[in-house]
Formats: C-alpha cells, sequence, structure tokens
C-alpha cells in the first residue's frame, strides 16, 4: 500500500467515526501531498529524515508515511477499522434491503470527496444507486449550487454515470425550505431532477405556528420527495434543540402528499426522535433512511438508522429506498 493509499484509508476510517474535523483535514492534507509529490519522492524524503520537514506532514501524517514505507501499516489499519467499525445489529435485515442512499454531498458544495468518489464507495457497500444531494445557494456557508453551478454538476454526474454503469448516480439536490415555505432553487430545475429532499436550516427556532405554516408549505410542493432532518435537531457536543412545529399537521400534509420522512443516520442528529418517528408511521408516511453523508466513510452510518427502523418495526415496503432506481424513480415522478 503506497503512502497515500494508506492516508486515504484513514481519512476514511475517521470520517467513519465522525472524527474531529482538524484531525481529518490534517489527513486529508497529507494525503493530498503525497499525491502530489508522488511515492518515490515521499520515500527519499521519509528516509532521508526530512519527511517532517513539509508543510502539512506532521508527526501522527508521517508516521502513517512511515509505517507504508517500512512496513507495519496493515497493522496499524486493521486496529483503526476494528476501533472505528459500525455494528449492523438488529436493523441488519433492513441494511440487506436498501439499494440506495437518498441524500449526500460532495465537494461541489460542503462535502469532502467527489461525485466519483462518493459513487464508487457507494457501489462498493453494495448499493445500486446514490442520490447528490448537494445544497442550494441560500446555503451559502455551505457552498450551495446556484442555477449554473447544478447545471454544470448534472453534465458531469451524466459523465461520471456512464463511467461506472450500471451503477447508477441520480441527480438530486437539498433545497432549503425558506421562512416562507418556498423552496430555494428553480422549479424548472427542481422538475429536472430525480429526487429532491427539502431540509429547514435557517432560523429554526421560529415560532411553532410559523414553522409549521413553512414546512407544511415545503412538503405539500410537487417537487419534494423526502422532508429531511426534520428537527434540526443536534444531540452531541453543545447540542442544539429541536425546532417546534405541529408534528401531527406537518406529518399528515406528508401523508396527503406522499412525501417521504427521512431518518437521518448522522449521529450527531439522530433525526427524527423515536416518538416523532412513530407519529409519522400513525400517519401512515413513507421513510427514507439516508446518511445525509459528507465523505466516503459515513456512508456505512445507514447501519444507524436501520437500526432504529428495526426497532419501530417499520416494514420495507414503506422505505423508499429498498425500492430499485427505476421504482423509486417512478415514485418521485409521480
Amino acid at each position: 500500500m503506497s503512502p497515500a493509499e494508506a492516508l486515504d484509508r484513514v481519512v476514511y476510517l475517521l470520517d467513519r467515526d465522525l472524527a474531529e474535523g482538524r484531525r481529518v483535514a490534517a489527513y486529508a492534507k497529507a494525503r493530498d501531498l503525497a499525491r502530489e509529490l508522488g511515492d518515490d519522492e515521499v520515500i527519499r524524503l521519509h528516509r532521508a529524515g526530512e519527511l517532517l520537514d513539509v508543510p502539512h506532514i506532521g508527526k501522527s501524517t508521517g508516521h502513517v508515511i512511515a509505517l507504508a514505507v517500512d512496513g507495519g501499516i496493515d497493522e496499524h489499519l486493521a486496529a483503526l477499522e476494528a476501533e472505528t467499525a459500525i455494528d449492523v445489529g438488529e436493523g441488519a435485515e433492513l441494511r440487506a434491503a436498501l439499494r440506495g442512499d437518498c441524500h449526500s454531498h460532495t465537494t461541489w458544495s460542503d462535502g469532502g470527496a467527489s461525485v466519483t468518489e462518493m459513487a464508487s464507495t457507494a457501489q462498493a457497500l453494495g448499493h445500486e444507486y446514490l442520490v447528490i444531494t448537494d445544497h442550494s445557494p441560500r446555503l451559502t456557508i455551505a457552498h450551495g449550487l446556484n442555477r449554473e453551478r447544478l447545471l454544470q454538476q448534472l453534465e458531469e454526474i451524466e459523465q461520471v454515470n456512464e463511467a461506472l454503469a450500471p451503477f447508477r448516480i441520480l441527480t438530486g439536490m437539498e433545497v432549503d425550505i425558506l421562512e416562507d415555505g418556498a423552496l430555494d432553487q428553480d422549479v424548472d430545475l427542481l422538475e429536472r431532477l430525480d429526487v429532491v429532499v427539502a431540509s429547514v436550516h435557517s432560523k429554526l427556532r421560529m415560532p411553532e405556528q410559523e414553522m409549521t405554516r413553512r414546512m407544511v408549505m415545503a412538503v405539500a410542493s410537487p417537487h419534494v420527495d423526502i422532508l429531511g432532518h426534520c428537527t434540526g435537531r443536534k444531540v452531541v457536543g453543545t447540542g442544539r434543540p429541536q425546532s417546534q412545529f405541529d408534528a401531527d399537521i406537518v406529518f399528515a400534509a406528508c401523508a396527503r402528499f406522499d412525501t417521504a420522512v427521512e431518518i437521518n443516520c448522522r449521529p450527531e442528529r439522530q433525526d427524527p426522535p423515536e416518538d416523532l418517528l412513530a407519529l409519522a408511521l400513525d400517519w401512515d408516511c413513507k421513510v427514507s433512511i439516508d446518511t445525509d453523508a459528507h465523505a466516503p466513510g459515513q456512508l456505512e452510518w445507514q447501519a444507524y438508522g436501520c437500526d432504529k427502523a428495526a426497532r419501530m418495526e417499520i416494514e420495507p415496503d414503506r422505505i423508499v429506498n429498498t425500492l430499485p432506481a427505476d421504482a423509486l424513480l417512478a415514485w418521485t415522478k409521480g
């Protein structure tokens, strides 16, 4: 295994473990530098004792490079693999039934990997398709896609699809739900996309009545297929409280307009909480078990959502991403 390959695997495993962002970034910078320098130069620098003099190579990243050059990298990675492994527990049967993931991000917005890297990883994990849902333009902090950039992304996806066939990348967007319930992208582009996830990202503490109306307006749109991370909560670190809305009204609207409620698998979100998910099921809503992955390693997080779905006794036929790609598209277009 080359130094760059070893560093790349470390990045993958740290992302899978939701490691601290600066730590992941340090390994990613070292990986990119190793690729740029090439194996021969990296080996020369290591053997000359000059590796740590190179910008973006520190003790930890240098240690991985040394193991890759001198031997021992397999043992090091095996330990990290075991430490970050995700147990597919009670949701194993549901995880095996999933055909794809309907919510993922790339370097086009705030993700850490290219369309090709994300799709190739999804394929390796056994998926038949991956929906790329980068952010819409208003979310400038996430480098959201305006009209021009979305069109450019659609061209790239078409090219990558040709290379990865029969695996399929489905086009999509995580479109921001604006304060009045409107959607943050041109209607003709939303019509063109395969799958649209609509999420609230701003003014999460607006009054309950206003938030309810905002969400209902979005899920009632014929262009919206999935309601993303509906409460907006975060349950790790300093955390973030969930938004207040009339869940009966919102989930009744989801059922009425056949908009799926997302089970967001991100460990820091775990959204919706089980009481609200139970209410969505009472309203006979469909669900979508999605990682909201921003890096390849995070695509393994579906196990978390599948475990939750298994605890809630959700049948596979209520989960939209158990559908084959053509059936999923028939649902979204219908």
